[in-house]
């Protein structure tokens, strides 16, 4: 079985219009949530094997503080710059190539691909996510290649919204 995580990164700043979208920081709330998401997710003590980036700053970011809570090293750890602003397709065709020796990969990047992968891939009516949101998608595979449509069950979903202090 392969276990495919997807966050959406967290609340990014608007609050510079002329910056170029790749470099958008992480606003205040961002960076409340993002610690937040990665200390809960740690706290569920589902291991990973790999976290794959989109390079983009506020996407980068978000990793960082789940790199740093689940303690995983630098060769854990890359950046796919095709997964910043993917088409739903591009990400399938990311999540086909994974390496089979990572059972347990997460993945951060943005809407709405990420939010089509999700339905795409489960068949479960959702196709957004909030920001800093992350799923749990299992799937029935041994072989990231086998990967198909409505291959995968939506396991669960979490946002920082559903936490005290996070909204």
């Amino acid at each position: 079985m392969k276990v495919l995580y997807l966050c959406r990164h967290a609340k990014s700043s608007w609050a510079d219009a002329g910056m170029d979208d790749f470099d958008r920081p992480l606003n205040e709330r961002g960076f409340r949530n993002a610690p937040h998401m990665a200390k809960v997710f740690k706290d569920r003590g589902e291991p990973l094997d790999l976290i794959i980036s989109s390079p983009a700053l506020r996407a980068k970011t978000t990793a960082d503080f789940f790199k740093t809570a689940m303690s995983i090293g630098d060769h854990a750890y890359r950046e796919d710059r095709a997964i910043h602003h993917a088409e739903r397709s591009t990400l399938h065709r990311i999540v086909n190539n994974l390496p089979n020796a990572s059972d347990r990969v997460m993945l951060f990047g943005h809407m709405p691909g990420f939010g089509l992968l999700v339905d795409h891939l489960t068949d479960s009516g959702i196709s957004a996510l909030p920001t800093c949101g992350l799923v749990r998608i299992d799937l029935m595979v041994d072989d990231w290649s086998l990967v198909t449509k409505a291959s995968g069950t939506l396991v669960w979903i979490d946002y920082p919204k559903r936490y005290p202090g996070q909204g």
